[in-house]
C-alpha cells in the first residue's frame, strides 16, 4: 500500500515522505490515526504543501533548538522519587514524563516527553545522563540527578 505521511513516524520517515506499507499496518493503524493519506494524484499536490511548510518550520526551529539547547546545558535537574529505606533502588522507575517535569520545576523550558530519551530504565538513586532530542540536527545530553524523596 502506498501511503503519504502526514506525520512524523519513527522508523519510517517524515511529513511528506512517500512510503510502501504493509496494508494492515497502513489500513489499521496509519490512517486511522491521521498518520498518513493514500497516495493518489491529488495527494501529490499536498506533499508539495507540506513540504515546503516542513522546510519554512525547520529553519526557524534549528534557531529555536540551539537556544533551547543552552538553556538545557546551564541547568542543573533534580528529581525526586520513592526509594527504599537505605537502598539506592527505586520503587518503579524513572519516566519520561517524571524528566520532563523535572526540567520545567529547575526553570527549564517546557519539553516534549517524546523528544527525551532515556538510557534504558532508571531504576537506581544517583546521576544519570538523558538525551534530549530537540531537532534532527541537535541533541542535548542532559544531566539528572535522581535523589529518594516522598
Amino acid at each position: 500500500m502506498k501511503l503519504i505521511l502526514t506525520a512524523d513516524v519513527s522508523g519510517l520517515g517524515a511529513p511528506g515522505d512517500i512510503v510502501e506499507v504493509k496494508d494492515g499496518y497502513g489500513r489499521n493503524y496509519l490512517l486511522p490515526r491521521g498518520l498518513a493519506i493514500v497516495a493518489t494524484r491529488g495527494a501529490q499536490k499536498q506533499i508539495q504543501v507540506i513540504t515546503r511548510a516542513q522546510d519554512t518550520r525547520r529553519v526557524r526551529d534549528l534557531d529555536h533548538a540551539k537556544e533551547i539547547k543552552t538553556a538545557l546545558e546551564g541547568l542543573s535537574v533534580t528529581l525526586k522519587a520513592k526509594a527504599a529505606a537505605g537502598s539506592s533502588k527505586l520503587f518503579g522507575s524513572v519516566t519520561t514524563s517524571d524528566v520532563a517535569a523535572a526540567v520545567k520545576s529547575a526553570g527549564g523550558p517546557v519539553l516534549d516527553k517524546r523528544a527525551i530519551e532515556l538510557p534504558g530504565h532508571i531504576k537506581t538513586t544517583g546521576k544519570h545522563s538523558v538525551t534530549v532530542r530537540l531537532h534532527p540536527e541537535v541533541t542535548v545530553a542532559l544531566p539528572v540527578e535522581v535523589t529518594a524523596g516522598e
